[in-house]
């Protein structure tokens, strides 16, 4: 007898796509047979690793037969330090990815919704129907979050509000003055995220830091991560700042030993690379002048963006130009699923992967793939 497992799957999972993630490189190589590839799809940093971070990760190898301290007492100390903000007010996780799904697991269910706006993180959208909850979707203004609109769209069931600062896909950021006005409007049962994934490329005046609103609204918790100016991707670590109440609920759902050994020390090495952080911002500046010089040269607009990443627009469906750049080696990211189906997310990499990227793109223009 064969069991029908979708049927008694939860209702949310059942409709549920998996997210995609950037293409790897070694799957192009095993595809097509190359032995050159830029991988440009993933905001990954440019400059790989933090030498201290990974000799840290290195050192941490012999204590691998132990389970991780759960509590996570040494990194949570350093960040509270480093930020400014008590140590009970802490979650770590996964990555973020894995503190946005414990806020959707810890306070939305079936007969709740969370709000969030168009062309926001796909992982939103994923966390609140995993759990059976309502998506109300408000449009957005200029590519980004319509705050108004997302005000007037909190009902009586939303619980919460999520809120990506700079936005990833397309980079936008909201200013202080507009965040702190929203603030004032929402309701304080209901909670708001501000995922800062990208806040440490975010280098302009106005630019929010949403730990700054934690003591007048309890009803915020900010999430961030190591995985992109910090350069820890491939180790998945990341935290949720939030009052200790909140911190408390996140942390009876976390899954024990959720950040490893070698993350939790690679972090903490990390965050006393000064440097490395400060090269970080500075290639990723001149790369995204870079790119956005390259696409004004080619006369394809795009939006401005305070994130590692620029979404460029083509002036024909996005799918067949990048599936063109694979064939030359250059891994971008469509982003047709956030229905921008005319749009390329570029990474930003170092000088010479960006200008392999531009050039091959206009190859592809002068080769008329823009006509066909």
């Amino acid at each position: 007898m064969t069991c029908d497992v979708f049927a008694i799957a939860n209702v949310g999972v059942q409709g549920l796509h998996p997210y995609q993630p950037g293409k790897p490189i070694e799957e192009l190589q095993r595809e097509l047979g190359l032995d050159s590839v830029v991988k440009l799809a993933s905001n990954e940093n440019p400059l790989g690793p933090s030498s201290l971070a990974a000799a840290a990760a290195q050192a941490s190898l012999k204590q691998l037969h132990l389970y991780p301290d759960a509590s996570g007492f040494e990194l949570k100390n350093k960040l509270a330090e480093k930020l400014s903000v008590g140590v009970d007010q802490f979650t770590l996780g996964n990555g973020s990815n894995d503190v946005l799904d414990l806020i959707a697991r810890t306070f939305l269910s079936a007969g709740s919704s969370a709000v969030f706006s168009q062309y926001a993180f796909i992982v939103y959208p994923i966390a609140v129907q995993a759990v059976g909850a309502r998506a109300i979707i408000t449009p957005a203004k200029d590519w980004g979050h319509d705050l108004d609109a997302m005000a007037a769209a909190i009902e009586a069931d939303t619980k919460v509000v999520f809120i990506a600062n700079p936005n990833n896909p397309t980079g936008n950021y909201l200013n202080r003055d507009a965040l702190a006005a929203f603030l004032a409007k929402v309701p304080e049962h209901v909670i708001v995220v501000l995922d800062e994934a990208y806040i440490e490329y975010a280098e302009v005046d106005d630019f929010p830091d949403g730990l700054t609103f934690l003591a007048e609204y309890s009803n915020v918790i900010v999430t961030r991560t190591f995985s992109k100016a910090y350069g820890l991707a491939g180790l998945r670590i990341g935290y949720g700042v939030s009052s200790p109440q909140i911190a408390d609920l996140l942390n009876r759902v976390r899954a024990p030993f959720n950040v490893s050994i070698p993350a939790m020390s690679a972090a903490l090495a990390v965050l006393d690379d000064h440097d490395y952080l400060r090269r970080s911002q500075q290639v990723n500046s001149a790369g995204v002048k870079q790119l956005c010089a390259g696409f004004d040269d080619l006369g394809l607009p795009y939006i401005p963006s305070m994130g590692n990443f620029v979404a460029v627009e083509l002036p024909c469906d996005a799918m067949p130009v990048y599936q063109a750049l694979l064939q030359k080696g250059v891994i971008v990211r469509p982003v047709g699923v956030y229905q921008m189906p005319k749009h390329l997310r570029v990474s930003v990499g170092l000088e010479q992967e960006n200008m392999r990227f531009l050039a091959a793109l206009k190859n592809l223009i002068n080769e008329g793939c823009f006509d066909k």
